[in-house]
């Protein structure tokens, strides 16, 4: 009777298993999971995580399943593990690791490796040394798929002491991919030299290049300016075979074009036969990036031309030029090109076209486009919280703000700095505070020396001086010169003379002297009408032979001359 039985019990795991790999929807795991439930496979260890590993599509019913699954083993709380680090929770992932900690199951590297890739996508570098610590404990730290998702982890953190000490850990053990890693983590904390210095380690020990290592040596060149190492970059990738990979020749017109030769760029460009969407946008990007407009606007041209349909990014890029032009001929023909190409207004582009129709004041058009969007991420409402801030309607901004917390969407520091600057331009006092409050007590956000900036000019513009005073004293951070200066303007505004010669001496004092200083002083005097008091106060100065003051409001005293324009009728 075994014998008969466990051929049809195989053959029913194997169909099993063959159906819940096959899954693309949830609703097709809860059929399966039915099923499993009606013929009482959901007992059994094997099965149950495999129901796990499917339905880690949708992380909150995988959540469900685990839950209600009474001794879950090792390879239920990785699947878990893995599921929530790639997932927009991946701060979920901590409390199950602490729960696999807490039931002394032993961890293995999977463990390990999906709880860091969660630490470095939520950015938890507290928790993600505490694991390292785990690591180097129980001995996991020789395997270097870990020891590379480590070095990972604090390149992503910013971390590049820490990641320098992984990596120096066991240098024998190091491969490409950990080379890449620190490369790359180099070039986003803009640590040029040591991108270029660890790559010439890298050739002495033997280890070849890969476009992983070019695309950081690129960037770097770029990114420091320097054409002649470029150049010579350059010809060490067609040397190695790389001069026609097409991720290697976006990265070489992109280090041309920040080096200032968008010919050489256009050279590259031209010089290829095949060309993808990637390239053609990254050129039209900096055509945009450069001011190029008509060219820009006739590479596009030349690319649908072509036969290359354009996407999201072509026309993110091209949309970028256009809030600093203000030409609303340029941005109502490139939507007339994205509804052409039939174009789902995706996150992205719908964030694009909201910012610059909203930077460029038309509103209405903004909102009606932001409603179209089914998708809205924290970029979008910011866009739109931001366009109404700038242009006069606080109270407006302030309401898109508390529909975006009511809609479940999570404000950043951007997001806040846009409705303080709204309720500053606004006068809006007592608002402005509430949301800082808010900001820091139910976000726990860190403010920054620009949300105080906002904080100090929003005291200033409704006069209260001596409060926006106080605040400047009091910072947690280092204060800047901007937020002195902002406190300055606002005395100007008010006439308060002793107030702004208090501010007038920090600025000498601690930063470098600006032209805007005696200025703002001058007007200052002006507002109160003394400025009787001034011209003595300046005589008295070179009497005592004290030039300062003389150099400082005489020959230093030159300011930029304005520009403007407006675009009436094209």
């Amino acid at each position: 009777m075994a014998n008969t039985q466990f051929p049809t019990i195989s053959h029913t795991f194997l169909k099993l298993t063959l159906a819940l790999k096959s899954c693309k929807t949830t609703s097709e795991i809860h059929q399966l999971h039915c099923h499993m439930i009606k013929i009482s496979l959901t007992n059994l260890p094997f099965t149950l995580s495999k129901l796990l590993a499917a339905s880690t599509i949708d992380m909150d019913y995988a959540s469900t399943i685990f839950s209600y699954t009474q001794n879950p083993n090792l390879f239920m709380f990785n699947t878990m593990l893995r599921g929530y680090s790639v997932s927009p929770f991946s701060n979920k992932a901590l409390p199950v690791f602490n729960q696999l900690r807490n039931r002394g199951i032993g961890l293995d590297q999977f463990s390990l490796i999906a709880v860091v890739k969660a630490c470095g996508r939520s950015l938890e570098v507290g928790f993600g040394k505490g694991v390292h610590g785990i690591v180097v404990k129980s001995g996991n730290g020789m395997f270097v798929d870990l020891s590379n998702t480590l070095l990972r982890f604090y390149c992503v953190c910013r971390r590049i002491e820490d990641a320098c000490n992984v990596f120096d850990e066991f240098p024998e053990r190091n491969d490409l991919v950990t080379w890449n890693i620190l490369m790359g983590g180099c070039v986003v904390v803009s640590k040029h030299c040591l991108v270029f210095e660890l790559f010439s380690k890298m050739c002495c020990v033997g280890i070849k290049a890969s476009v992983a290592t070019m695309l950081s040596l690129l960037c770097a060149a770029g990114d420091v300016g320097s054409f002649v190492l470029g150049k010579s970059l350059h010809g060490y990738c067609i040397k190695i075979g790389f001069g026609c990979n097409l991720n290697v020749v976006t990265a070489l017109i992109d280090m041309y074009a920040k080096t200032g030769r968008v010919y050489l760029a256009r050279k590259v460009f031209d010089g290829l036969v095949e060309k993808d969407v990637v390239l053609w946008n990254c050129l039209i990007r900096i055509y945009a990036r450069n001011c190029l407009v008509e060219e820009a606007v006739v590479l596009l041209q030349k690319m649908r031309y072509e036969g290359v349909r354009p996407n999201s990014s072509t026309f993110v890029g091209l949309l970028s030029v256009y809030p600093a032009s203000g030409s609303m001929q340029g941005v109502r023909y490139v939507t007339s090109l994205i509804e052409e190409e039939k174009l789902e207004l995706d996150v992205v582009l719908g964030t694009a076209l909201v910012d610059v129709y909203a930077k460029c004041g038309f509103l209405d058009e903004a909102m009606e486009i932001f409603e179209r969007m089914e998708n809205k991420d924290v970029k979008s409402w910011t866009a739109v919280i931001t366009g109404h801030g700038i242009h006069g309607q606080p109270m407006k901004a302030i309401r898109l703000c508390n529909r975006m917390e009511s809609e479940r969407f999570r404000p950043n520091e951007v997001t806040f700095l846009a409705i303080l600057t709204a309720c500053s331009h606004g006068g809006l006092v007592t608002e402005g505070i509430e949301f800082f409050k808010r900001m820091v007590q139910e976000h726990g956000l860190s403010p920054r020396v620009e949300h105080y900036g906002c904080l100090i000019d929003l005291l200033g513009r409704a006069g209260m001086l001596h409060e926006a005073f106080e605040v400047i004293k009091c910072l947690p951070i280092k204060g800047d010169a901007t937020s002195w200066r902002t406190l300055l303007s606002a005395c100007r505004v008010h006439g308060d003379v002793k107030l702004g010669e208090c501010v007038r001496d920090v600025l000498n004092n601690f930063y470098s002297t600006h032209p805007t200083d005696s200025l703002l002083i001058s007007s200052t005097y002006a507002v109160a009408g003394r400025i009787s008091d001034l011209t003595r106060r300046t005589q008295t100065n070179v009497t005592l032979g004290n030039y300062g003051v003389l150099e400082t409001e005489g020959e230093n005293m030159l300011k930029e001359a304005g520009f403007s324009r407006v675009e009436i009728d094209n």
